[in-house]
Formats: C-alpha cells, structure tokens, sequence
C-alpha cells in the first residue's frame, strides 16, 4: 500500500510542466501590453507628423496617413533655427556626458576601491541627494551661476550637471565586481591609485560606461526645466526649449508641424541607444549582482 502511494503518477510531470508555461505565457502578455504602451505614442507622434492639422484628431485614430505630408518636416526649419537648436543641445549633451563619465567613474572607482574614512558615511550622503528633487535646489544653483556671471550661457547648464549621484552608484556597483588583487599587485610595483585606476579599471569597465553615456545623453538631451531657467537668449535655446515656439501664440501653431519637430529630436537619442544596445544592457545586467 505504501509503495503505491509513493508512486510518481502522470498527472505531476505534466502540473510541472504547465507551471513554467502559463509564467512564460504571463510574462510575454505584460511584456507585450508594456510595449504597446510605450510605442503607441511614438508611433502616434511619428504618423500625425505626416498628416494634416484638420486630420491629427479623427475619430477613430489612423496610425498610417494615407497621404502622408513630407512638408511638415521643411516647416519645422521654416519657422524655428532648429539647425542651432541642434547644435546647442548637441554641445550641451555632449560636455555633460563627458563630464559625467570622468567624475562618476572616479568616484565610483574612490568608494569601491580606495579605503579611507568616512567611506560609507560620504557615499550615503552622495545617494541622499538622489531623493532631493531638482526644483528644490534651482534657487541657489540659479544664485551661484549669477554670481560666476554665467546666466544665459551654456556652461549654466553644463557645470551643475557635470557630477551625479546616480552615475557614482553604478559606477561603484560595478567596480565592486571587480578583483582587488590585480590593483594590489600594481600598488605593490609601485603604481599610485591613478594609474590602477586608468591602466587597469577603466578599461575593463566600458560597458557601464556606455550605459551611463546612453542614461545622461538621454536625460539631458531632452531636458527642458533648467534650459527654461538659465537662457534667455534665442540662438542660446537648446533643442526641446526652442520646439516649443513651434506652437504658436497660445498654442495656435499646427499639431502637426510640432510634432515633426519632436520626431527629428528623437532621432539621435535612438541612434545613440541602438548604437549602445549591447553594452547598455551588458552594463545593466553586471551593475545588478552585487
């Protein structure tokens, strides 16, 4: 009797197998319905852009113009200098960007890697600021920068920006990751901290460098608070606070035309993410163990 109850029947092999079945089948649905919600904007900005401004609100909406309109595009660089809108963003972003990769990753090479006092303490502080929004802090930012006599210029935007919380965590994680015997073996042939760090870490830690290239490049290309804040000047304008003069005198502008304007700063954020695809998520995925 007790080897009958014992016995494996057929019906659990099969519960086992439909167990990772239905997750699997579950896991696809969420992913699926999350990327319907994300795209269905994009492409909704993407088919307006072609479309007429009478024709942008049609119940039910049509996601393919059956006459699609190219001109929208030419009008966006009739009606605004999107040209040195461009370029601002593009030196901005850029100066940024640089600036984060070498301070993050210094930093997070410091906390992970260096021992001193206060290690903890300085990184917990670091972490807090994270929770500290930015509107909170604009006011005395804003003093300081009219103080060095930078309003209206692009270094306001740049300066502030050049060290993150965010980056010197992921860069920590990382570099957590990391063997200390072989920055202990080049200490002991007489290598200083920096020259473990440049000859050594750094290389070895490029995929969370161009994960937190892609991060801050996509954050701050289409940053429009602080711009809004700090410049004045219209040949100052970076790309999304000079799109907004595309709506027009209390937003008579066509919908269509703004939106052609925002699909053409799209564009270099997903160049630069398809470009990064693989280290980004590589980047992702080694800062996660620890």
């Amino acid at each position: 009797m007790t080897a009958v109850l014992d016995r494996p029947t057929a019906a659990t092999p099969r519960r086992r197998r439909r167990r990772p079945r239905i997750t699997s089948l579950l896991s696809v649905t969420v992913l699926t319905v999350a990327a319907v919600l994300v795209v269905a904007p994009l492409v909704w900005a993407l088919s307006t852009s072609l479309r007429t401004p009478a024709t942008s609100f049609d119940q039910p909406p049509h996601w393919i113009p059956t006459h699609p309109i190219w001109s929208n595009y030419q009008a966006v660089f009739q009606k605004v200098p999107l040209g040195t809108f461009f370029l601002n963003s593009a030196l901005v972003t850029g100066l940024i960007v640089v600036g984060q990769l070498i301070t993050s990753t210094m930093s997070g090479y410091a906390f992970a890697m260096v021992r001193f006092r206060g290690n903890k303490a300085l990184f917990a502080v670091i972490l807090a600021t994270m929770m500290v929004p930015l509107q909170t802090t604009i006011i005395p930012v804003f003093l300081i920068i009219k103080y060095l006599g930078l309003t209206d210029t692009s270094m306001a935007l740049v300066l502030p920006a050049v060290g993150g919380a965010f980056g010197t965590f992921l860069m920590r994680q990382y570099f957590l990751q990391m063997p200390r015997e072989l920055g202990e073996a080049a200490r002991v042939d007489g290598a200083s901290h920096f020259q473990v760090f440049a000859r050594i870490y750094a290389p070895m830690a490029r995929a969370p460098m161009a994960t937190l290239a892609v991060l801050t490049f996509s954050a701050y290309w289409n940053e429009f608070f602080r711009p809004l804040i700090f410049l004045q000047s219209t040949d100052k304008f970076t790309l999304p606070l000079g799109l907004v003069s595309l709506q027009g005198t209390l937003g008579t502008g066509s919908i269509s035309i703004v939106l052609a304007g925002v699909v053409i700063a799209l564009i270099p954020s997903v160049l630069i993410f398809v470009a990064a695809q693989r280290y980004f998520v590589e980047g992702i995925v080694a800062g996660s163990f620890r």
